[in-house]
């Protein structure tokens, strides 16, 4: 048996890890969108590094567009297997592949009036609405907690991993020539505080784990609160400089996280009296599939839910549905707040946004997650004194903030949490993904005094034989 590694090698996006068994079988983990890499996005999503019609599974983690996004264009360039992921994966999955199609047509029509006044070939779009409803066919809901055979040889098992609304770690057990072999991909790992939800849960012991370490040398500030930090900016913002509050966000989870910190400053009372705009069709849709799964939230969401029912919902909040309306918040002039995706700034609508108002000072542009240094929002929070935006250069004269307290992937401490259920010395290697260079090398040196003896550190395309 064999991994190569398409995706997410070396860098945090575009995760694609492809398991070859000795029968020929080819299972795919995850098929993400690669994002905010500069000139190299369009050439990296554009090639998977493998022929998409000889995948006959694909194992989905959660619905995250870098673990997703290029599922559509997979199914456009001739796989037909099977799909598996969580019911919520799956629900969320829908809404957020049709927007991601809506995007490229949206962005590349953008994009092309400018490229066609310089005299310059049209950008295609990876792929289309029709290809993202054809992939949708494809899917096919396994439950956590519960082994599933989807091949002879081939079981697989799903635990929450406490990122996202159905997001899951990847278990599966392998038997070939009468051996078996049992392969962890963590997925995204969640935190062990989230605000939201459940902790990740343990699983079963590993031969091979492939782990996210997007945090792996870093501990999350947990001294400041994200509700006060929230309060801050909104004052300082929109009450003192009377101007607007831009918060690029990620539709599915991120906004959700700000909705129930604001709401929890309107149940302290201490909430600004402000308009509090979520410019994303998608938000609004993933904000109500959250709610349709609360048994994944944790204790302290669900006491809190027998006095308010919405934790999500406040004085002052609406959510924007037409291209129309996004338009008119730029001519708004009074101080509000937008949340918009998406998270890196890098597409959507959000990107109008900063366009609008970053050259005025009374504005600040708060960036909340993860952004990748070459996309617009790693650029932004990198303190770059001037950035283009759809091909036109502004100078940065907003108020450029972050809040590092936010975010649903583990530091290390969380990390190391997750896997403590392992003994390190039945574990053949370790595989770290999902994370940039320098901050894998500081991790696997970790996990080495851990006593995870072989940690490796793939490259992109690299391929690594397993049992």
């Amino acid at each position: 048996m064999k991994i190569t590694f398409h995706g997410a090698a070396r860098t945090v996006t575009g995760s694609k890890h492809l398991l070859t068994l000795k029968n020929g079988k080819k299972l795919l983990l995850d098929c993400g969108l690669f994002q905010g890499l500069g000139k190299e996005t369009d050439t990296l999503n554009a090639s998977f590094g493998f022929e998409p019609k000889s995948v006959d599974y694909l194992v989905l983690s959660h619905a995250h567009i870098d673990h997703c996004g290029l599922i559509p264009r997979l199914v456009k360039n001739g796989f037909e297997g099977k799909i598996f992921s969580t019911p919520a994966t799956k629900e969320l999955g829908g809404i957020l592949l049709e927007d991601s199609a809506e995007i490229q047509r949206d962005d590349t029509k953008f994009i092309n009036k400018r490229r066609a006044k310089q005299g310059l070939p049209p950008y295609e779009p990876l792929y289309d609405l029709d290809d993202a409803e054809d992939a949708l066919k494809l899917f096919e809901t396994v439950n956590y907690d519960v082994w599933t055979k989807i091949d002879e040889g081939i079981e697989l098992l799903y635990t929450d991993a406490g990122h996202i609304i159905g997001s899951a770690a990847v278990h599966l057990r392998i038997t070939e020539n009468g051996n078996t072999t049992n392969i962890t991909f963590s997925g995204d790992v969640g935190r062990y505080n989230d605000a939201i939800l459940r902790s990740p849960a343990v699983f079963p012991q590993a031969d091979y784990i492939i782990l996210e370490s997007t945090y792996g040398n870093k501990l999350h500030d947990e001294v400041h609160g994200t509700v006060d930090a929230m309060y801050e900016w909104v004052h300082k913002t929109c009450i003192e400089k009377k101007g607007k509050l831009i918060i690029p966000a990620f539709s599915v989870g991120r906004t959700q996280e700000l909705l129930y910190a604001l709401n929890q400053l309107e149940l302290e009372n201490r909430l600004p009296a402000v308009p509090y705009f979520v410019d994303s069709p998608l938000s609004r849709e993933a904000t109500q599939v959250l709610k349709n799964y609360p048994e994944y939230f944790n204790k302290r969401i669900r006491k809190i839910m027998q006095t308010d029912s919405d934790p999500f919902d406040f004085k002052g909040l609406k959510f924007i549905k037409t291209v129309e309306e996004s338009k008119q918040l730029n001519e708004l002039a009074q101080p509000c707040v937008i949340i918009s995706a998406s998270g890196m700034a890098d597409a959507g609508r959000v990107k109008h946004h900063i366009m609008n108002n970053i050259h005025d000072q009374k504005n600040t542009i708060l960036l909340v997650g993860y952004c990748e240094p070459h996309s617009l929002g790693g650029r932004l929070m990198n303190g770059v004194k001037e950035v283009k935006i759809f091909g036109q250069m502004y100078p940065v004269v907003a108020e450029v903030g972050s809040m590092r307290s936010m975010s649903a992937h583990g530091d290390y401490d969380d990390l190391c949490q997750f896997i403590g259920c392992q003994d390190p010395r039945q574990v053949k290697t370790l595989f770290l993904v999902h994370g940039e260079y320098d901050v894998q090398q500081d991790f696997a040196e970790r996990l080495r005094r851990k006593g995870y003896t072989e940690v490796a550190i793939p490259d992109m395309h690299q391929e690594f034989n397993l049992a």
